[in-house]
């Protein structure tokens, strides 16, 4: 009798075995159903608000408003360009200044060929060529977060086009970080899977607590919540995020010995309080190191300086402008 059992058990094991396969099958087609429908759906509600670029094979989606000296703004992992302009900080600064905001490569409408890594140096040549099209050849760079890493090396690439730079909540120097163990949507294949399925929905569950954290200890503003979670989260763009987290470290550890190399005005911002990047481990490191610098610890404040710091960001970008002999005084500029 046992081994009538026996045998049972040993014909049934395959069938409970495809009876999963067919099962997880299914659950992974639902969510890509479902992540397409609502990626559709955000790009319906959030068109592309600027212009677009042909670059080397990269197409890049552009924010560009006003007119006088040239301000660029290069925004961090995890948004898009309109972040800038959701906050406020697009506007201000287009009364007196000609700003360009350019969405990364794979962020918000901006492609990413796959034959290219992109590293900061990668994405600051592409941007660099962007902005010659453009007719720029002077500017002042405001970038947040990781975006600080690209702005960084396009002024060591190209000193005579960076004039200044303000950098905001900067990553600058290898640590522990345990937010490389979310990068498995950039692993080939498994990636692409993850990224079209099961990511996506994982992020929405996770999103309103990594905003909470992002502006810790600030209430998370009105003006970010205009932007999608869905826009962030659409399957490309997460790819490309998580691309960048793999990268942040390395990044950051061949970067750091040019840093003495940056001979243009320098503005370093921070918050005291930034739960995502510690203010006195990067920015006040890099400060020490570059004798033309500024640094400005702002108490209170966490990593989302640009919606919630905007008078101090202002002024940075006014005071290295006319200090690299570009930019509009501080009154000029209705900066008090």
């Amino acid at each position: 009798m046992n081994k009538d059992i026996n045998n049972a058990v040993a014909k049934g094991a395959p069938v409970s075995a495809h009876t999963g396969w067919a099962l997880g099958a299914l659950a992974l087609g639902a969510a890509w159903l479902f992540v397409r429908s609502r990626s559709r759906q955000a790009e319906r509600a959030h068109p592309p608000a600027g212009q677009f670029l042909d670059v080397h094979g990269t197409r890049l989606h552009y924010l560009s408003q006003g007119e006088g000296p040239v301000i660029v703004l290069l925004h961090g992992n995890g948004v898009i360009a309109e972040d800038f302009r959701h906050a406020g900080l697009f506007d201000q600064l287009a009364r007196t200044h000609r700003v360009i905001a350019f969405d990364r490569p794979g962020f918000g409408y901006s492609s990413r060929p796959r034959g290219t890594l992109w590293t900061p140096a990668a994405q600051a040549a592409l941007l660099a060529a962007a902005l010659d099209q453009l007719g720029v050849h002077r500017a002042v760079v405001l970038a947040h977060s990781w975006g600080t890493l690209v702005a960084i090396s396009m002024a060591v690439q190209q000193p005579q086009l960076v004039q200044a730079l303000v950098l905001a909540s900067g990553y600058y120097y290898p640590s522990v970080r345990f937010d490389v163990l979310t990068a498995t949507p950039a692993i080939p294949v498994i990636g692409d899977v993850l990224s079209n399925t099961v990511s996506p929905l994982l992020g929405r569950l996770m999103w309103p607590l990594l905003v909470k954290r992002a502006f810790a200890p600030s209430p998370v503003p009105d003006s970010f919540k205009r932007l999608s979670p869905w826009m962030m989260l659409r399957p490309r763009q997460l790819r490309a995020e998580a691309e960048e987290t793999a990268m942040m470290i390395p990044s950051a550890a061949v970067l750091r010995k040019h840093y003495p190399e940056l001979r243009m005005p320098v503005s370093i911002v921070a918050g005291r309080e930034d739960a995502i990047v510690s203010a006195s481990y990067h920015s006040a490191r890099l400060h020490d190191v570059l004798d033309n610098s500024a640094l400005t610890l702002l108490p209170g404040a966490g990593h989302m300086i640009q919606h919630l710091s905007q008078p101090t960001l202002l002024r940075e970008t006014a005071r290295v402008g006319y200090d690299a002999g570009i930019g509009l005084g501080q009154e000029e500029a209705g900066v008090r």
